[in-house]
Formats: C-alpha cells, sequence, structure tokens
C-alpha cells in the first residue's frame, strides 16, 4: 500500500510539472506556429498548426533579407554578453569583500546595495541621459553595457555575498599561509568554487537584459547600436503593422535566450538548491 501512495504521489507530482511547463511553453509555441503561416490565417485560426496552404516564410525572408537583423541581433549579444561578464567579475569581487573582510561601513555598504535590488534603475533615467550625454556615449553600445551592469550588480553581489559565506575560510587561509596574493585567492580558489552561483546570476540577469526595451530606446536608438528588441519595433507602425515579420523577429529573438536557458538550467538547478540542505 506505501508503495502504491508513493508511485500516486510521483505520478502527480510529474503531472503538475508536466502542466506547469505546458502552461510556460504555450506562449512560446504559439508565437513560433504563428511566424510562419500567412497573415490571413495568423487571425483567422491562430491556434492552428500551419498546412501546406497557411504555410508561409514571408515573415522571415522580410526579417532576414530586407532588415538590419543581423547588426541588432549582434549588438543585443554584444549588450548582453559584455554586461553579464562585467556583473560576475565586478559582482564577485565586492561580494568577496563583504564576505571576507571586517571594516567600518561594510553593513551600510551591504544595506545600499539591498536598496539597489528594490529600487528600479529606470527612476533615474532623466539623470542616466544627462550623464551618458556628458561622456558622449549616446548611441553607443557602451552606454548600455554600464547602465545593465549598474542594474545587475545589487543582486549578483547578495546572491554571491551568501555562496562565498558558505566557503570554507580554513581553505583560504592554507592559501594565504602558502603566500598567494588576495587577488590569486579570489580568481583562482575562490572563483571556480562559485560555478553554480555565477550561472545562477547570469540567468537572472541576462533575460532582462536581452528583452529590454526602455533604456534601448532611450540611450541608444541609433541604427548601429540598436538591439534586437529595439528594431524589432521597426516592424510595428502606427496604422499598419507587419504581423508575421513581428512574429518571425520574436521567434528568432527568442531561440538564443532558450538555448542559454536550456544550457545553464542544470547549473540554476545547482545554484538554487546549494545550501538549502545541509
Amino acid at each position: 500500500m506505501f508503495q502504491i501512495k508513493k508511485i500516486m504521489a510521483r505520478l502527480a507530482a510529474h503531472g503538475v510539472l508536466i502542466l506547469f511547463s505546458v502552461l510556460a511553453l504555450a506562449p512560446v509555441a504559439l508565437i513560433l506556429i504563428n511566424s510562419v503561416k500567412s497573415r490571413a490565417d495568423i487571425f483567422q485560426s491562430p491556434l492552428s498548426l500551419p498546412t501546406g496552404a497557411s504555410l508561409d516564410l514571408v515573415g522571415y525572408t522580410s526579417v532576414l533579407f530586407h532588415s538590419n537583423f543581423t547588426g541588432y541581433f549582434f549588438n543585443s549579444i554584444i549588450v548582453t554578453v559584455a554586461a553579464l561578464a562585467a556583473t560576475i567579475v565586478f559582482g564577485a569581487m565586492a561580494a568577496f569583500a563583504l564576505s571576507e573582510y571586517r571594516f567600518r561601513i561594510r553593513g551600510l555598504t551591504a544595506l545600499y546595495l539591498t536598496v539597489g535590488i528594490m529600487v528600479p534603475i529606470r527612476l533615474g533615467t532623466v539623470g542616466i541621459i544627462e550623464m551618458m550625454a556628458g561622456l558622449s556615449l549616446v548611441n553607443t553600445k557602451t552606454a548600455l553595457i554600464l547602465v545593465y551592469t549598474a542594474q545587475s550588480l545589487p543582486l549578483a553581489v547578495f546572491i554571491l555575498a551568501e555562496f562565498m559565506r558558505t566557503l570554507s575560510d580554513d581553505l583560504k587561509n592554507a592559501a594565504r599561509v602558502d603566500g598567494l596574493s588576495e587577488y590569486k585567492i579570489f580568481f583562482w580558489l575562490v572563483l571556480p568554487l562559485l560555478r553554480p552561483a555565477m550561472v545562477t546570476v547570469s540567468v537572472f540577469t541576462m533575460i532582462p537584459i536581452w528583452n529590454d526595451l526602455w533604456f534601448p530606446l532611450m540611450l541608444a536608438p541609433g541604427e548601429d547600436s540598436m538591439t534586437l528588441t529595439l528594431g524589432a519595433q521597426a516592424f510595428i507602425g502606427q496604422y499598419v503593422t507587419d504581423w508575421n515579420s513581428v512574429l518571425a523577429a520574436l521567434s528568432l529573438s527568442i531561440l538564443p535566450i532558450l538555448a542559454l536557458y536550456l544550457a545553464f538550467s542544470k547549473g540554476l538547478i545547482r545554484g538554487i538548491t546549494s545550501g538549502a540542505v545541509k
């Protein structure tokens, strides 16, 4: 009887997991399905699968061959990867200092970073625009990288500091006895042990950066610095919207972030559950 109840509970858990997965992936599947259908079929039967009569790749043709989609795509890749790298490196350094050293304003510094999580950076948009204009960084990818790094640092420091407190002090003290400098301890000893935490930070920060529309619109609306999310808005007009191209652009923009999420999912689960069970 106990085994039967255990099997039933496991089946119920798997059923709930499958249900939530279907609900989460349904919008993505709907976008992908309609991106290869004709405009008339998008509105007449949006839930049906494409057939020979309704199959139409005009959206992908327009996006790939009649727009600067490749440039927008590489701009998004550069901004996202650079911002993630800067966030992890500087966030790990700050987290190492907060968790390892004792200094007078350590509590105030930690509180300041915590407030940065709760206060949205968009409230300072006007000041950020003035700052970037003064530095001659408007319409550059550098401006976006700096803003996204500043936006992601508070959460990164918070997560990484908690993981660093779980590392063994004996290991770091032994490295100091062997004559390693603090920089070597950080880069050679601490960072390799923080891979699950760094994956967690990457997943939680890369999706808002990739999908953001606000700061590209405010800071980098130029053709050379435009990101993918902002570039897709070119197909949306005041009176007419090219829905085939919009859905095709959204489909192509979903694939990279979905691939990265699937690649990092195992490390994400390990990072979230680390420390949950002692």
